[in-house]
């Protein structure tokens, strides 16, 4: 189990080499693209919480300091906002409609991952969202080579094509980062086991994490993440019982303190439909198992759902004990450690890719949604108020 202490140092690390460099470099005389004025900059990966300025030269951070002198072509008045890295969401749906891009970016999200909405037989179309998408956008190609269906993807075993599978990978390396395994009874049925496996069969052959979808499965869940590898996601990690990732009692399973040991990334999933419940949320957190990164699971009708937007679901944690920087962390840094596409990014230091998502932390009361329509209330909620996207503004809506 990760202590609060330990969580930070994870946080940290991914960043490691980055933080060793110095952040200041502003001169008196200089010109900048941009300058962000005045806000509260929270970068976990070098432990930064203070008010700021930020500053922007070709697409890269070029100071952070308080009070820069120099002037700009363009500015943003910060004050009372949370400066923060751009936000990378490392489970949506994106990918399912050209739109989608756009619209997570107005939440702060500059980087995404498709996670599963297609495969192999229509995996171009999300491929295609992704090539154009202003911000970096992945694709997880689905074991079920017709993608999310409604009768379940994979309850016909034999769609669960192994060298179709690695035939689409294969012509689409760039742009395909990982496999994606939907396990659920309602997808996989009896055949949870063997669609993992050949899941990982298509990754062992280019060196790809497999993220599987858990939770309501068959199949125990002790034996479904025996078979999950260093660098692998679990997702939905606050799924309910059935074969949740807690006993009826609230422990962690003995296996998954095993499978975080070897490298084992979990994630939270926020999604509208069975994976997330206030009770098993709570005894997940009060055993010490923090999530290691934030996602949403987000399509195009989230707004009107509990999900609402990534910020929101940021949020939900505030009340479980868990510290504004720690939130930002599992939505920045550390979601940048999982896939490669992402390793210079979830940081503002200086020289990194000026990608920034500008937050406002608001105070009073707020109603939260798990995905059974239970509700709970939180003091603060994090509200989206503006991105940057390699250095330069983006036009609210």
């Amino acid at each position: 189990m990760l202590n609060r202490r330990q969580f930070l140092s994870a946080a940290a690390a991914g960043a490691a080499t980055l933080a060793r460099a110095p952040r200041v470099f502003a001169s008196q005389a200089a010109r900048y693209d941009l300058l962000i004025r005045g806000g509260r900059v929270i970068d976990p990966s070098v432990r930064l919480d203070a008010i700021r300025d930020v500053a922007i030269s070709g697409g890269r951070i070029a100071a952070i300091e308080a009070d820069i002198a120099g002037d700009a072509a363009d500015s943003i008045d910060a004050r009372g906002k949370l400066v923060v890295p751009g936000l990378i969401d490392i489970h949506t749906h994106t990918a399912r409609t050209a739109e989608g891009p756009g619209l997570v970016l107005q939440d702060g999200v500059t980087g995404w991952i498709d996670a599963g909405s297609q495969g192999a037989d229509r995996i171009s179309d999300p491929v295609a969202v992704a090539r154009s998408s202003p911000q970096q956008g992945r694709v997880l190609i689905n074991i079920g080579r017709a993608g999310i269906l409604p009768d379940g993807d994979t309850m016909d075993l034999t769609r669960a094509d192994v060298g179709a599978a690695r035939d689409a990978i294969a012509k689409n390396r760039e742009f395909i980062v990982g496999v994606k395994a939907r396990l659920s009874r309602d997808v996989a049925g009896a055949n949870d086991y063997e669609v993992l496996r050949r899941a990982q069969d298509v990754a062992s052959a280019f060196g790809l994490p497999v993220m599987i979808h858990m939770g309501q499965t068959i199949s125990p869940f002790s034996k479904l993440i025996a078979l999950l590898k260093r660098g692998d996601i679990v997702t939905h990690m606050f799924a309910p019982p059935p074969n949740s990732i807690v006993d009826d009692s609230g422990h962690i399973l003995p296996e998954v303190l095993a499978a975080r040991r070897r490298g084992v990334w979990f994630d939270i999933g926020n999604g509208q439909t069975g994976h997330m419940r206030w009770d098993t949320i709570g005894a997940i957190m009060k055993a010490g198992f923090w999530p290691d990164t934030f996602s949403t699971d987000w399509n195009t009708n989230s707004p009107k759902t509990g999900v609402i937007d990534f910020p929101n679901c940021m949020s939900k944690l505030l009340g479980y004990g868990m510290t504004l920087s720690e939130a930002i962390a599992c939505a920045t840094v550390n979601a940048s450690r999982i896939f490669p596409v992402f390793n210079d990014r979830g940081t503002l230091n200086v020289g990194a890719p000026a990608d920034v998502a500008l937050l406002e932390l608001r105070e009073g009361t707020f109603e939260y949604l798990d995905n059974f329509m239970n509700k709970i209330t939180g003091r603060q909620r994090l509200f989206p108020s503006g991105t940057v996207l390699a250095g330069k503004r983006v036009a609210r809506a």
